[in-house]
């Protein structure tokens, strides 16, 4: 399977094939993060650091009220604040 990552709205004349998965509810118009703890994202062997990892993937580090974005999708690939500071390297 491929995956495409890309930014701003998406159109359809023709409708998608598959299923559209993650989070998103665009009736609503938001987007829901899933929630993990910094314990989580350092631990290399964490869910968060073994699935569904992707460059780009955002989680909710709810313990410092922080969105954290992963730099690639290994699990030992770093994470960093939404806005690019506060690395932490899963170890």
């Amino acid at each position: 399977m491929s995956r495409t990552t890309f930014s701003g709205p998406v159109k359809s004349d023709n409708g998608f094939e598959g299923d559209v998965t993650g989070g998103v509810d665009a009736r609503a118009g938001y987007v829901v993060l899933y929630t993990t703890t910094s314990a989580s994202i350092a631990d290399i062997t964490s869910a968060v650091n073994t699935s569904d990892k992707y460059i780009g993937t955002m989680v909710f580090e709810s313990d410092n009220s922080k969105i954290k974005v992963a730099t690639g999708s290994a699990a030992a690939d770093t994470w960093v604040d939404a806005d690019g500071t506060n690395a932490v390297t899963p170890a």
